[in-house]
């Protein structure tokens, strides 16, 4: 029996909620406004789907430990993305996280020599810290600024290199600044990010057209229907490095709805451009997420 994608997501964010509640509601009374931790982003970090925020995984506030676990789905024209994802957060302050990312090329595997439903794996691991202000509280115009760190490793060396890619794993270096304005429901986020990593990784980290890191800005833009329902938007430059394979960047209208305090759904309609030589890769990419 074929079992559908969206019904594998579905099943691994459950045991994955699951497991993480049975620790985190020992160590961590909620207490953030609902969405205000963010989802997982598609590197594991909370914030947006496709950039990170500068708020901090997790439903504690400065006197707990947070945790959030979170699967990801997109179904693109012609590729399948998926991603199953952890974050640990504490005191408000610092944020560790996790993900592991699966790129399914399915015909265009077989196109390009690398066999149908050929799959690019990564892990990414992330760190980030609260520096300064708070996206709810305190003053009215100062934002939360966080800086974070992504180390990324490709499990398909030999493939990555082979395209042009100057090595299979690499280092992202981002700084975001978050703020919810409360009077008009809207929150706002721009993170600049210093990278060389190609197709976020997935297809290794520089290359034939360039090397080293560049800077590149990301954005979120969200309107906060009622207290459990944001719609936004999102922008996400990225590096053009390889001659082979020219890289867009990245567009996504979203929707995200808390079912309770501990669950949440996102849908979203993602542009992603050109991927490895196919163009108008476009989709729709769902999320469930449990946060304790």
């Amino acid at each position: 029996m074929i079992v559908p994608l969206w019904t594998k997501v579905a099943v691994a964010a459950g045991a994955l909620g699951i497991a993480a509640a049975a620790d985190a509601q020992q160590i961590a009374e909620p207490g953030k406004l609902l969405l205000t931790n963010g989802i997982g982003t598609i590197e594991g970090a909370s914030g947006g789907g496709l950039t990170p925020w500068a708020v901090i995984a997790g439903n504690a506030t400065r006197d707990g430990i947070g945790v959030q676990a979170s699967a990801t789905a997109a179904e693109l024209k012609d590729y399948d993305f998926q991603v199953a994802g952890v974050a640990i957060g504490a005191l408000d302050r610092v944020e560790l996280s996790y993900a592991r990312q699966r790129f399914d090329t399915n015909w265009v595997g077989g196109a390009l020599g690398l066999g149908n439903d050929y799959k690019f794996d990564q892990d990414v691991w992330g760190a980030k810290v609260k520096l300064a202000g708070d996206m709810v509280y305190g003053s009215e115009w100062m934002p939360s600024i966080a800086a974070g760190v992504y180390y990324k490793r490709s499990l398909d060396a030999p493939i990555v290199r082979a395209v042009g890619a100057r090595k299979a794993e690499g280092t992202d270096l981002y700084v975001s600044a978050t703020k919810l304005f409360l009077r008009w429901s809207l929150l706002a986020n721009v993170t600049l990010r210093a990278t060389n990593a190609n197709q976020n990784g997935l297809l290794g980290f520089g290359g034939d057209k360039r090397n080293a890191r560049t800077i590149h800005p990301e954005g979120s833009l969200a309107y906060q229907v009622s207290r459990r329902f944001v719609v936004g938007g999102e922008f996400r430059s990225k590096p053009d490095n390889l001659g082979i394979a020219r890289e867009d960047d990245w567009f996504d209208a979203f929707a995200a709805y808390a079912l309770n305090r501990n669950l949440t759904a996102t849908v979203a309609f993602a542009d992603l451009g050109s991927v490895a030589t196919v163009e108008g890769q476009r989709g729709v990419l769902f999320q469930i997420q449990g946060s304790f």
